[in-house]
Parts: C-alpha cells; structure tokens; sequence
C-alpha cells in the first residue's frame, strides 16, 4: 500500500513539475514572439525611413536635373572638338590624384621635415574625403548627366555611375586649400589646375554643376577642418 502511495504521490509531483515547465515555456515563447514582433516593427520603420529620404533626394535631383541640363549641354559641345575633350580629359585623369600625389611625395623631398605637415595634412583629408563622397554617392544615387541624357555625351569613362558629389572637385579644392595655406608661391599652379579640374567634370559630360558646387564645398570644409585638427 505504501509503494502505490509514494507511486501515486511521485506522478502528481511529476504532473505538477510539467505544468510548471510547459507554462514557463509559453511564457518564454509568448516572449520571444513578442520581441521579434517589435524588432520587425523597427526594421520596417526604419526601411521607410530611408525610403522616405531617399525618394525625396530622387525627386529634389530630377528637379535639379531639369534645370542644369541646359548649361550640362552647352558645356558638353566642347567635346564635339577632338582636341578640347582630350585637354580635359587629361586635366580629369591628372586630378584623379597623379598631381596631388607628386606633390604630396615633393613637399618631404624638396622641404624635409617643414614638408611632412602639408603631405600629412593631405593624406588625411584624401581619405576622409573619399571615405564621405562614396557614402554619399551610394545613398543619393544621382545618375550622371550622359545617362540621364541622351543629348550628352561622355568625353572619358567615369571611375562609378554615379555623380553626386563630384569627388575629383572635392579633392581639387580640398588640396589646393592645404597646399597654398603652406607654399602660397603656389597658388598660380594649384588655383588654375583646381578650377579646370572642376570645369572638365561638366564638360566631359560627368556632372552637373551642382555636384561641383557640392564637391567645392564639402573640400573646403575637408581642408579647414584638417588644418584645425593639424594646425602649425
């Protein structure tokens, strides 16, 4: 009598231990259903979020588009002319870095110690500098006037697809900042180069001129900022 007693006694204490787990278990579930509810209500939110910000950049661009295409084409007839679009063609391909990275390796050379400041200075705003423009290039996806329109025509093959902002402009201005703010005797090269760099960007049929009012900008700022952080 006493074995089937205990028995009995161990099969209730075991029934209550299971109602016990089963119903921490829903618990557990309920949850953990809960949370992945609230976490997909945050990634759908934030997906149109950024979908929100990005069809109103889509929308201000094709605005924009529509204004500057006039003056994108006007500038974009020099290519017609074999000799102006290799000019500037090669003006681009120098201002993709070959100038700024002999200049960069002279200062060291030519100066000594005097020259590490201004090459340092330019490392750091060239690479913050493309690290920002490729961020911006792959959230605000302008397409570039030659695909845009059919009436303009590339004069060199573009580096991406997209345009916004013009990183060759960027670079320009940023480093002709750095370099005239420590050999001012060397504005008459800098300033003339910088200014034909950004003007083969438009001519080449590559950007807008607002993506190189952008680039301008976004250098200057670049090139103040480093000399703040680096100053003499």
């Amino acid at each position: 009598m006493d074995v089937i007693q205990r028995a009995q006694q161990v099969k209730s204490r075991f029934r209550i231990f299971a109602v016990i787990c089963l119903s921490r278990k829903r618990h557990l579930i309920v949850a953990v259903i809960s949370k992945s509810y609230a976490c997909r209500n945050v990634i759908v939110e934030t997906t149109m979020a950024v979908a929100q910000t990005d069809s109103r950049a889509a929308l201000w661009f094709r605005r924009a588009d529509a204004v500057e295409y006039k003056l994108c084409l006007q500038m974009n007839r020099g290519c017609r002319v074999a000799a102006v679009r290799k000019f500037f063609a090669v003006i681009s391909r120098l201002g993709n870095g070959v100038f700024w990275y002999t200049l960069m390796a002279l200062f060291p050379l030519v100066d000594g110690r005097q020259g590490l400041l201004p090459s340092l200075r330019m490392v750091i705003a060239g690479v913050a500098g493309l690290a920002l423009y490729k961020y911006l290039k792959s959230r605000l996806v302008r397409e570039r006037p030659f695909i845009n329109f059919a009436g303009v025509k590339a004069g060199t093959q573009p580096l991406d697809r997209y345009s916004f902002p013009s990183g060759h402009t960027l670079h320009a201005v940023s480093f002709t900042i750095l370099v005239c703010a420590s050999y001012p005797q060397l504005g008459w090269l800098c300033i003339p180069f910088a200014s034909l760099v950004a003007a083969s960007r438009v001519v080449l049929g590559l950007h807008y001129p607002s993506d190189v009012l952008a680039g301008a900008s976004i250098g200057a700022s670049m090139a103040l900022t480093t000399m703040w952080m680096l100053p003499v």
